[in-house]
């Protein structure tokens, strides 16, 4: 099944606040990984506990992007990026 992939605007302004060549790879990932199957399980893709977030994770390294899915569209609602075991967005240290 082919998903629909829309930014909240929370999530446009999360994009904002990394370079140009990270903005690339998230992009990149979001159109790969999220476009197809997004609501199955992988490596990549994490259905996470009940979180103030999304109830969805896509890794890529140490980014993350949290995200919903409503029949066929999925909606960013984050992007973050990990630095050890703590998750950063827009510089700002967020609980998951």
């Amino acid at each position: 099944m082919r998903f629909e992939v829309t930014f909240a605007p929370n999530a446009e302004i999360d994009l904002d606040y990394f370079k140009p060549r990270d903005q690339r790879i998230i992009v990149d990932g979001i159109d790969k990984f999220l476009g197809i199957e997004a609501n199955i399980e992988s490596n990549r893709r994490k259905r996470l506990r009940p979180n103030l977030i999304a109830p969805w994770e896509l890794r890529m390294g140490d980014f993350r992007v949290f995200y919903e899915v409503v029949g066929s569209v999925v909606r960013v609602t984050a992007i973050g990026q990990k630095f050890h075991n703590d998750l950063f967005v827009r510089g700002q240290r967020k609980d998951v």
